[in-house]
């Protein structure tokens, strides 16, 4: 794949997280690995307006290979998760219900209220809270994701991997939709929990059902 191609791919996931409510202005980033090299959505942009040109592509290490705006400031972030976990695309927003979830003192995860949770991980830790663009805050979240396709960030936001950027955005999709289910039943009264024998019985149907997989109609 081109430089050119991972950035306007990169770029293109951008607008759809803001097109979804996921983003406001410039708070949130978006990469792609391709082998030995990352694209990120650079410094200080709108996501709303990412074009190619936003996108930077830069080397493991760290070092600017292609883009004329500097990384996010989140690039060590996306660089350590890419190190410890097999995602090759990341997705990180400040969504308001992720956002709002990761606020509340003493909750360290979302329990998994409803099966589709368990799709990407099962209970979804809440990261502690280290000062964004921080190596510490790098160290957390990465930390975070190596069971999980997806975390919140204490006081901070979210984060979603995936195996594509098509994956990545429709994990950090989920991921909200399962806070704001969380925020809602929680206004209602509390929350009910799957149990540990309902979750292993919905893991086992999936399986046997290939969940989630088109199939041709049997005649």
């Amino acid at each position: 794949m081109t430089f050119s191609s991972l950035r306007e791919q990169v770029a293109e996931a951008a607008r759809r997280v803001a097109a979804e409510g996921l983003l406001i202005g410039t708070a949130g980033n978006v990469s792609a690995r391709a082998g030995d090299h990352v694209a990120i959505t650079g410094t200080g942009i709108v996501l709303a307006e990412c074009s190619a040109a936003d996108v930077t592509v830069v080397s493991l290490s760290g070092d600017a290979v292609d883009g004329m705006i500097a990384p996010s400031s989140e690039l060590d972030l996306h660089l350590c998760v890419y190190e410890r976990t097999s995602a090759q695309a990341i997705v990180h927003t400040h969504a308001p219900f992720g956002t709002a979830v990761a606020c509340v003192s003493g909750l360290t995860s979302l329990p998994v209220l409803h099966y589709q949770q368990l799709g990407l991980g099962g209970a979804i830790p809440i990261a502690p809270y280290a000062t964004f663009g921080s190596p510490e805050l790098a160290e957390i979240v990465a930390g975070a994701l190596v069971d999980t396709q997806v975390a919140l960030m204490a006081n901070h936001g979210s984060v979603a991997r995936g195996s594509s950027l098509a994956d990545a955005v429709a994990n950090a999709l989920l991921l909200e939709w399962l806070a704001t289910l969380y925020h809602r039943a929680s206004s209602i009264g509390r929350p009910r929990e799957l149990t540990a024998d309902e979750q292993q019985s919905t893991v086992a149907q999936a399986i046997r059902l290939d969940y989630g997989t088109p199939k041709e109609n049997r005649t």
